[in-house]
């Protein structure tokens, strides 16, 4: 069980876990038959193996290989339903709007009027002359599935996967890098460290600095009756609501209540009137929130309340944000009845000076200044909260004056991670631009258009271009000052040049689960062939019942734009499979878009925007499968049933989690003059593909072109610790290759 659970995390990172120590590999063993026809198995799925591993793998038992085969193929979706509507849709059958206004007046008066046709098992009529039934396989009106298919196309890519090897000390350094992650994790490291969790104990000399990473140990050692150990990661009152909070709804971020509960009236909404739950979501979600606690779960929180480490005035101001969500969490916990049990003294002393208010807060003081214009003032209490003044700082510079503030900000940028100082360099840019839009995106899977500071049009461009230049130099200086205060014995340094088109992976954390590779947002890929493939798989290990889940794509035009979608099955450059809104029992089910890059080019689209979209009530269903398929040769597409899906030409793809709050995602930007495809994320709120809204993506695509990228970071450190760099990582006293940045945690340590 431990090896498939390790396995599955080291395909994330392009590798296959074997209990086998390096020392003990034979590198002249000949290759063993069962191992050739193992590598035949991991060619036809796309992938390649390195020479270390391929004679690994003559030590590992036949029955192993076999289980690691159904373990990929498992991860790959080979044995799930890959059956769309049409059959060999990239023949469109011409099917038009006039087909279904047709076929619903048949079902609606196809006996008064006298209807000739056939009856499809869903029950519906499809009148002669409409529909061209031959083609589909299932209901071409309500889009239910009646055919499956048992198989896949292999071995069409012309690009293998190389995968190396992983033993046990790699998942134990591996484990140890997420677990001391300098930047909270994604959603693929978090289910990562997830599974591992369940492999290996934390040691105690770890240094775990990320609080939501924290909560993740916590729950573990809650679940293994560890409570003391548990209670040394809850250093403030927001620790442990953080972590009730977890405990309660599976989100390490804290998100209030209300906020739940009208998100949830949002995602049930629907625009056809008899299809909206939004009244009994947001009900069910209340309902949900309600709390209610176990005897030795509030005996656990009383002592752990009791033992921290601030005074009283300090924790109550800690938890006045969260003042109404605490005042429901001590009546819920019992905590005042706890507090006057012996040994609970500094309880006791807090929740009074909570009640009552007995404590001002910093906040309310920094505000005040502000509303006062006294600069000097709110400078100086800024300071005391370093973090808090990065994230105010340019409003501040607008308000009090760049120099000023820069100054003030300089006294105590060393008390600043590393990313924080990142975050502010890569947005410069943008907010300092008086023209520029920019996006905000919540947890909760909504993307805002936030308008330019009004305070912008005080300024020349002049001063503009200063204020940007001087937080440019802030954060250089900064990280360069830390980087050369970093002992180091090497001398030279290997900087692969794919690493100067990633950006890092700062303030846009993914929220999907990559099970294939660990791709940085703003990972660019290039297109080898002349075609792309969307594909789409939902429904699995779901009970038959209609779930419509949309696959669509918009392509942006000089003067125009089109969408490829269930409304609009052809356009310029894409063809759609047909739209399923059914899925079978167990297996799921697919669509597809093919994209014609001569099409597009003749037509001089400028990109191509991938999305999917939740039709149904809710939000997009738990272990969707989205990505494209690219090839240098041609991809087949079955004339019989449609099936157009091979593992082996799989470029990148993403699964939705559970919990997952949006409705819509942006998974991916075709840009068509580069031919190459630039992996995003940006979640949106809609049924349909329209309110995908160009210039948020745009925005988007402008943020991660602006942002610093690996290789730029890699410089700077090598300019600070006298790096010299060369052309051969097996030269390099440090090599960075674009492996190494497929693990994210990896390429965070250099924050």
């Amino acid at each position: 069980m431990n090896n498939m659970i390790l396995t599955k995390v080291a395909l994330r990172y392009r590798a296959l876990f074997l209990d086998i120590k390096r020392e003990d590999i034979d590198m002249q063993s000949p290759i063993a038959h069962p191992v050739l026809i193992f590598i035949k198995r991991l060619k036809e799925n796309g992938f390649c193996v390195t020479e270390e591993l391929l004679h690994a793998l003559n030590g590992v038992p036949v029955g192993q290989l076999a289980d690691i085969v159904t373990c990929i193929n498992d991860v790959m979706g080979v044995n799930l339903n890959w059956t769309p509507l049409v059959k060999g849709w990239n023949v469109p059958t011409g099917e038009s709007i006039v087909d279904h206004i047709i076929t619903l007046v048949a079902n609606l008066f196809g006996k008064e009027l006298g209807f000739k046709g056939t009856t499809l098992p869903c029950g519906h009529l499809i009148p002669d002359g409409t529909f061209p039934l031959e083609r589909y396989n299932g209901c071409p009106f309500c889009g239910t599935p009646f055919a499956q298919s048992n198989y896949v196309y292999k071995g069409q890519g012309s690009k293998l996967k190389e995968l190396r090897l992983f033993n046990i000390d790699d998942m134990q350094k591996l484990f140890m890098s997420l677990l001391e992650s300098a930047t909270p994790l994604d959603a693929t490291q978090k289910d990562s460290l997830e599974q591992l969790l369940q492999v290996f104990q934390v040691p105690d000399q770890a240094n775990i600095t990320m609080k939501e990473t924290a909560m993740l140990v916590v729950n573990i050692l809650v679940k293994q009756g560890k409570d003391d150990e548990a209670a040394k990661l809850m250093k403030t009152p927001t620790d442990v609501l953080r972590y009730l909070w977890y405990e309660k709804t599976g989100y390490v971020q804290i998100i209030e209540p209300k906020t739940l509960i009208a998100h949830s009236r949002k995602l049930y909404s629907h625009i056809f009137g008899p299809l909206d739950k939004s009244a009994d979501a947001a009900s069910q979600m209340k309902n949900k929130l309600k709390l209610k606690y176990d005897r030795k779960t509030c005996n656990r929180v009383a002592k752990w309340m009791n033992d921290l480490p601030q005074t009283a005035n300090s924790a109550a101001e800690i938890m006045n944000p969260k003042r109404g969500m605490w005042v429901r969490m001590i009546r819920a916990l019992r905590l005042g009845e706890y507090s006057k049990k012996e040994g609970f003294g500094r309880l006791a002393e807090l929740l009074n000076v909570f009640y009552h208010q007995k404590y001002s807060t910093w906040q309310g003081r920094v505000d005040k200044a502000r509303a006062q214009n006294d600069a000097s003032k709110t400078l100086a209490l800024l300071k005391e909260r370093p973090g808090l003044f990065a994230r105010c700082l340019f409003a501040s510079m607008l308000r009090f004056g760049g120099k000023e503030t820069i100054n003030a900000f300089t006294e105590v940028v060393d008390k600043l991670p590393s990313r924080l100082l990142l975050s502010l360099g890569n947005v410069a840019e943008m907010y300092f631009n008086p023209q520029q839009n920019r996006i905000a995106r919540p947890i909760t899977g909504v993307t805002h258009l936030i308008m330019p500071n009004k305070l912008l049009q005080l300024y020349t461009d002049a001063d503009l271009k200063t204020m940007i230049d001087d937080v440019k130099t802030l954060y250089v200086t900064a990280l360069e000052k830390r980087f050369a205060a970093q002992k180091t014995e090497s001398k030279t340094i290997y900087i692969d040049p794919l690493l100067y088109s990633i950006p890092i992976s700062v303030s846009d954390r993914s929220s999907t689960i990559q099970d294939t590779s660990c791709a940085l947002t703003g990972t660019r890929f290039p297109v080898e062939g002349d075609s792309i493939r969307l594909f789409m798989q939902w429904g699995k290990g779901m009970h038959a019942q209609p779930l419509d889940m949309d696959l669509s794509c918009t392509v942006i035009l000089p003067n125009t734009k089109v969408s490829c979608y269930f409304g609009n099955l052809t356009c310029v450059g894409a063809k759609h499979s047909g739209d399923i809104r059914s899925i079978p029992e167990m297996v799921g089910t697919a669509e597809y878009i093919e994209l014609s890059l001569p099409e597009l080019e003749k037509v001089k689209a400028k990109y191509v925007a991938f999305t999917c979209n939740a039709y149904s009530s809710g939000a997009l269903s738990p272990n969707l499968v989205v990505g494209w398929m690219n090839s240098a040769y041609p991809m087949q597409i079955s004339e019989e049933d449609g099936v157009a899906y091979d593992p082996s030409c799989v470029q990148h793809m993403v699964r939705i989690s559970e919990g997952n709050l949006s409705k819509g995602l942006v998974f991916g930007v075709l840009d068509v003059p580069k031919r190459e495809i630039i992996w995003m994320e940006m979640p949106f709120t809609s049924q349909t593909v329209h309110n995908a809204k160009s210039s948020s993506i745009e925005i988007m695509l402008k943020k991660l072109e602006e942002k610093l990228k690996i290789g730029e970071l890699l410089d700077i450190k090598a300019k600070a610790q006298g790096l010299t760099p060369v052309d051969n990582a097996e030269e390099a006293d440090e090599a960075y290759t674009y492996e190494w940045a497929f693990n994210p945690a990896e390429v965070t340590k250099l924050l």
